[in-house]
């Protein structure tokens, strides 16, 4: 059963209990707009309130992942008014840091907490590139599964930003990993990724989505209130150990630095990023 959330993301039940969530912005690599993100959200709403769901998977359409944040889409800040807000909301056409903040607490930071607190296993099914804001997708899952051909990359220190919103790096594979990525804006391997305990699984490409149902298919079959209690033990273990605080504290420098480009640069990352990625 598919069931069309609108129209960049698809829903899906393909066993029983288990969700299957889909980016499906092909055409643009899964590049994040406003839209993907509160249809995203939307998907995850569902899955959360369905009793008969059990696991949520989040898997992609076409070549990649995700590339991460849609930097063509026009006028993102005035794009919230089509639709509801999540969080605290609101002034996200303030002029200056104002619009820029708000908007990144609510659909970057904002979403990647609430997701990563889905009273419900979670399991990203990744493959291709998985850039910056993808990562904001893929770390918020409870397990990751990934194809062989997958790549991990935070460029964001390129940009002339310390890292991506949702500053979850240390928690996913070590300061000295986490230095690595940022201060290079290297890929890394789902091979080295599963080395360092970021992924769970490596498998081929073409078996990557029957793998990843069968790792859903076989945690569907445990008590869902047990899971809920066992998500929650973890969680409560990392955030016990300072993890809101340093992801508010790297959101804050965030911020800085946007704030920093603009008065620099007249944009909120650095010209030279813009120039390579818009003309390669």
């Amino acid at each position: 059963m598919t069931i069309s959330i609108t129209e960049p993301v698809t829903y899906e039940v393909p066993i029983p209990k288990v969700a299957r969530i889909v980016l499906n912005r092909p055409d643009r690599r899964n590049a994040q707009d406003t839209e993907l993100l509160y249809a995203l959200n939307a998907a995850f709403d569902r899955a959360a309130h369905d009793d008969d769901i059990v696991v949520i998977v989040l898997a992609a359409n076409g070549p990649h992942f995700s590339a991460g944040h849609d930097m063509r889409e026009p006028d993102p800040l005035a794009a919230h008014e089509r639709f509801e807000t999540v969080g605290s909301g609101g002034r996200f056409t303030e002029p200056g840091a104002a619009g820029v903040m708000a908007r990144e607490e609510e659909i970057y930071l904002g979403f990647s907490e609430r997701w990563r607190n889905i009273p419900k296993p979670t399991i990203a099914e990744v493959h291709g590139k998985v850039i910056s804001g993808g990562l904001m997708l893929a770390w918020p899952c409870d397990l990751i599964v990934a194809a062989d051909d997958a790549e991990f990359i935070d460029n964001v220190v390129s940009m002339g930003v310390n890292a991506v919103e949702f500053f979850n790096h240390p928690y996913e594979f070590g300061v000295r990993k986490a230095k690595e990525l940022l201060f290079t804006s290297r890929a890394m391997t789902a091979t080295e990724a599963e080395r360092v305990g970021m992924v769970n699984k490596v498998v081929p490409r073409a078996e990557l989505t029957s793998a990843t149902l069968e790792l859903a298919a076989h945690i569907a079959k445990q008590p869902p209130f047990a899971l809920k209690l066992a998500k929650q033990s973890v969680n409560a273990a990392q955030d016990a150990a300072g993890r809101p605080e340093a992801i508010r504290n790297a959101f804050a420098l965030h911020q800085l630095a946007h704030s920093h480009n603009m008065q620099v640069h007249g944009l909120v990352v650095e010209p030279a990023f813009v120039e390579r990625f818009l003309h390669g």
